[in-house]
């Protein structure tokens, strides 16, 4: 006769552990002999290995005690089973990591390698993390509905990130974001933007658009695409009459 803390010992498990198995009904509990101490046999420690051979092989609870209790046949039967629905999970457990995978590649898990190297190049730049979203977002919407728009838009795009002063515009524009729309700097960033167009051959507004309607819906569907010192920026380059 044992002690619970001897035969958890001898078993390989915890005394809460043995406890647990009590509780579930898994394992017989023992009267107390004078002394109030619960004793164990050799049977309890035969059954408790055979419950923790089964609960560290991944079987539930729920089915060990009848596991336990079925015959020869029953048992392999019921083993294959489970084995199947291991194997299952398994194949779930690696498509899970398989796509947390993908995940570690941020911007490439929803847009093409050429629209990430170009967003990898507005990070490098310093531009906000806001902006980027912005980024992302209307190339997700772009590609989606005129793959063909977006394979000639991002070509151009990566043109222009090259260009050191479109960088310094690029940037600028970025920052007023935030600022007041009554900020003195917004009419010399309107100037600059004004003479960079003015100066530049526009070679996206000589090619078809296959969808003009996506441009319009990534105007009005993305949250932050405006500001009021870029809605006043806007109409200082365009010129406006209340500008």
């Amino acid at each position: 006769m044992i002690t619970i803390g001897q035969l958890a010992d001898y078993a390989g498990v915890t005394t809460k552990a043995i406890r647990h198995y009590h509780e579930r009904g898994l394992l017989a509990e023992p009267d107390r002999d004078s002394s109030g101490y619960r004793r164990y046999t050799a049977q309890d420690a035969i059954d408790l290995v055979k419950i923790r051979t089964l609960a560290d092989a991944g079987v539930p609870l729920a089915r060990i005690k009848d596991l336990l209790e079925a015959g020869s046949d029953a048992l392999t039967a019921a083993i294959s089973e489970i084995d199947r629905n291991l194997r299952d999970r398994i194949a779930q457990l690696r498509r899970t990591r398989d796509q947390l995978a993908q995940l570690r590649g941020g911007d490439r898990l929803f847009v093409s390698p050429e629209v990430a190297d170009y967003l990898g190049e507005l990070r490098e730049l310093g531009v906000s993390e806001r902006q980027l979203r912005l980024e992302r977002d209307g190339w997700i919407l772009m590609q989606t509905a005129s793959p063909e728009d977006a394979a000639v838009w991002i070509a151009e795009k990566r043109e222009l990130i090259a260009d050191p002063e479109f960088r310094v515009v690029y940037l600028e524009h970025d920052a007023a974001y935030d600022w007041s729309p009554d900020d003195a700097r917004l009419p010399a960033l309107a100037d600059r933007t004004r003479n960079w167009f003015a100066n530049r051959d526009s070679r996206s507004e000589t090619r078809p658009v296959h969808n003009p309607t996506i441009a319009r819906l990534a105007a009005v569907s993305q949250p932050g695409a405006s500001s009021p010192a870029w809605d006043r920026l806007a109409q200082l380059v365009k010129g406006s009459p209340n500008s």
